[in-house]
């Protein structure tokens, strides 16, 4: 049996390694980029946050979709599955898991070399331009001739990340068989504002809780690692909470608490012990937060330099009610060239959940981030793309 498989990520990967386990199945992967995994290489700020053993939600039309895939090929089960090819991990408190190595080039020279079988062959820098069904399989055309295959695995991921290899090719090609695709937004990306601090801020991180808002309606909260970025708003705790942010009209703010586990009344009587010391309002903050966030603090509070011991009670609750309550107007996202995951893709519904099977062309599959499937941030994404990968190489290569 023939079967061919159009991408060549993670679930493009995992789908081949399944397939091949059927020494009878020959699997060709076609990859459009110079290289497999070039997407994967640059996941977790290149540490490659592979999976995650903390239970968590699933987004789109259909969530429940995804289960039989996660259940068939669990977290826990992921990580035996890698051990078994020789990546070595550690899985932090958070249940985030890494590559011991802490690069994600660890993941992906473990998947490269298992690749290295006779049942598979890699074509890189070879675009699928059509795909079409024949009366025994399909037939993939490219600007170097034709291939026929008997069954087909559509893994050519999402639009997000376009400078990583992100486009709509999947959705295209899975379109000519008569397939949907729901509206398509980005998902673990930056926000950006017109906030004036932002300036004085980029690069600074904290651990903050965020409120979005939508016309002064809450929308979404997170806590954990914030960083700032001369365009706007960034970090773990961002892309927790990005999705569906700034979509549609209305006014859209985030709320910063930048001491999420102090209450305010707390806050306020350490500053007022401050006010026995030299220190000048640009070190108000000095110990407790970074000390460029402190200053920008205290300039949002309209504070001038001046002693503390200065500031009278009143003007240390202003700055203490800023430090737990923000505001920052948010104008949009960085879109989809810098985002990590694609929410929204091709509809479920015409596929089986428990194959990945086209319902509507036998022989077809889909799998990973061309599928509106998403995940939250840690890890979720490339667990959907290792189990739903796995899944659709089993049953397609009828292993």
């Amino acid at each position: 049996m023939v079967l061919g498989i159009i991408g060549g990520g993670a679930s493009g990967m995992a789908a081949a390694l399944s397939a091949a386990r059927n020494i009878k199945n020959e699997i060709h992967i076609f990859e459009r980029q110079a290289r497999l995994g070039k997407k994967l290489s640059a996941t977790g700020n290149g540490r490659c946050n592979l999976s995650n053993l903390t239970p968590a939600p699933y987004f789109g039309d259909d969530p429940a979709f995804a289960d039989p895939a996660l259940n068939k090929f669990s977290p826990r089960e992921t990580l035996s599955w890698f051990e078994a090819f020789g990546l070595y991990t550690v899985t932090e408190e958070s249940g985030r898991v890494y590559p011991y190595s802490d690069q994600a080039n660890s993941v992906l020279d473990v998947l490269r070399l298992s690749l290295d079988t006779p049942n598979i062959t890699v074509h890189t820098g070879c675009e699928i331009e059509k795909a079409r069904k024949t009366a025994d399989g399909f037939c993939l055309e490219t600007a170097e001739g034709t291939f026929l295959c008997d069954r087909l695995i559509i893994a050519c991921g999402g639009i997000a990340g376009t400078k990583l290899g992100g486009s709509m090719r999947g959705y295209r090609l899975l379109g000519g068989f008569g397939h949907k695709t729901t509206r398509l937004r980005p998902s673990l990306v930056q926000l950006t504002s017109d906030w004036k601090g932002l300036a004085a801020l980029k690069g600074v991180r904290a651990n903050c809780k965020v409120e979005i808002f939508r016309d002064n309606t809450l929308f979404s909260q997170s806590t954990g690692e914030l960083q700032f970025t001369e365009k706007g708003l960034s970090g773990p705790v961002i892309f927790e909470i990005s999705r569906d942010v700034c979509q549609g009209r209305g006014k859209w703010e985030a709320k910063l608490d930048f001491l999420p586990d102090m209450p305010q009344n707390a806050l306020l009587e350490m500053l007022k012990l401050r006010k026995n010391t030299t220190l000048t309002t640009d070190d108000l903050f000095t110990g407790i937060l970074h000390n460029r966030l402190g200053r920008v603090l205290s300039k949002e509070a309209n504070i001038g330099l001046c002693p503390v011991k200065a500031l009278s009670d009143r003007e240390l609750e202003t700055v203490s009610k800023t430090a737990k309550n923000l505001s920052v107007t948010l104008t949009g996202t960085l879109g989809m060239d810098s985002a990590q995951v694609t929410a929204g893709g091709v509809l479920t519904g015409d596929f089986d959940p428990e194959t990945l099977q086209s319902r509507l062309v036998p022989g077809l599959y889909a799998c990973g981030e061309v599928l509106d499937i998403d995940g939250k941030c840690g890890g979720y994404n490339l667990q959907w793309a290792w189990s739903s990968g796995r899944l659709a190489g089993e049953k397609a290569g009828n292993v």
